[in-house]
């Protein structure tokens, strides 16, 4: 009889436990596209991934600790959905959760938040990015490592062992401040701020960042401001955004818009990249392209799409970016100064 008594004990103390914990969320998204790419002469059809949203699988949670304050964890991975292959170039062998993985303390005072995510000069431009970087027409194409200084870092995009922190809601203007150790690792060390206002139809934002670039700290610099505006009948949304290192600078400009017509959704973006200065001895002046691109979605529900997307790159003097693949770096193929332009149909699905 006591035994029983002390296993029901056990029982009740596991249930009052588990209760106070908010249940964890599962979630994840599948996207697949048919995939024409021209690059110079050369053609490629594919099957591939990631033309809306990048493929993912992730858990989340919130613990109510009471008194206002909360506990939380996100841990987030990609993969390959149309090969199933875990990661992508980017993921790193010894980066399982290598979209986000990170632990926070949020309350009326705001979040902070530790681990690996997203950084501020990543989403300053990300989020105005009509294409939602991602497909052929992915503005995240001169984010990546071809573009200048940004070989160096590892933060172009995502850091490791950052601690940020995020102000609660203050009447439509929020603020992020983010620090990143380099723990003796050159391209590592960062530190990051973004601040913006949204309410209503508009959203405005402006964010900046330096990373040590090698031992002597040469300072990897990034900045952008953006905006978007939801008229109704059209969203316009559009970002200026400036890369520096050393005697070099890469200047970004996009504008977009999206039209929607019931569970059709129009968009379409140009991008103008402008080089200046030198790498070494080498003036990077004539290094320059421009991006168009279209595309549709049509939902079928509130969690499958249908879309397909279109973009062409024209570019000058050394530039070598390409609609798929990202850069250079993985579509050695092509020259410099060519063309490249991409095709995409695809399904996406979200759970």
């Amino acid at each position: 009889m006591k035994k029983s008594l002390l296993v029901l004990a056990a029982l009740g103390a596991f249930a009052g436990a588990a209760s106070a914990q908010s249940s964890v969320t599962l979630f994840g998204i599948v996207d697949v596209n048919a995939r024409y790419t021209k690059n110079g002469d050369l053609k490629v059809k594919s099957l591939s991934t990631d033309g809306l949203n990048s493929s993912r699988l992730g858990f989340r949670g919130v613990e109510d600790l009471g008194g206002g304050l909360k506990a939380g964890f996100w841990l987030e991975t990609s993969f390959a959905a149309d090969s199933g292959n875990g990661g992508t170039t980017s993921n790193g062998t010894n980066r399982f959760w290598h979209r986000r993985s990170t632990v926070s303390l949020l309350g009326n005072f705001g979040e902070i938040r530790a681990g690996r995510e997203l950084t501020a000069t990543y989403t300053g431009f990300a989020d105005y990015d009509v294409m939602g970087t991602n497909g052929v027409g992915d503005v995240g194409h001169f984010n990546a490592p071809s573009t200048v200084g940004a070989t160096l870092v590892d933060t172009a995009t995502r850091s490791d062992n950052m601690v940020s922190y995020y102000t609660p809601a203050l009447g439509g203007f929020y603020a992020r401040a983010s620090v990143a150790a380099g723990e003796g690792t050159p391209g590592k060390k960062h530190v990051a701020g973004r601040v913006g206002y949204a309410a209503g139809p508009l959203d405005v934002s402006g964010s900046y960042g330096t990373t040590d670039a090698n031992a002597a700290e040469d300072k990897y610099k990034k900045g952008n401001v953006g905006a978007s505006y939801d008229f109704g009948v059209v969203k316009v949304m559009g970002f200026v955004s400036q890369a520096k290192f050393l005697d070099a600078k890469q200047n970004v400009v996009q504008a977009g818009v999206s039209v929607p017509f019931g569970p059709t959704t129009l968009r379409a973006n140009y991008v103008r990249v402008d080089a200046k200065g030198k790498i070494g001895a080498t003036s990077i002046d004539a290094d320059d392209a421009n991006q168009f691109s279209l595309g549709a979605i049509y939902d079928l529900s509130k969690r499958t799409a249908l879309y397909t997307s279109y973009a062409q790159i024209k570019n000058k003097g050394a530039a070598k970016f390409a609609v798929a693949g990202g850069s250079a770096t993985s579509l050695p193929n092509i020259a410099a100064g060519q063309k490249s332009q991409g095709f995409e149909a695809g399904i996406r699905h979200s759970f």
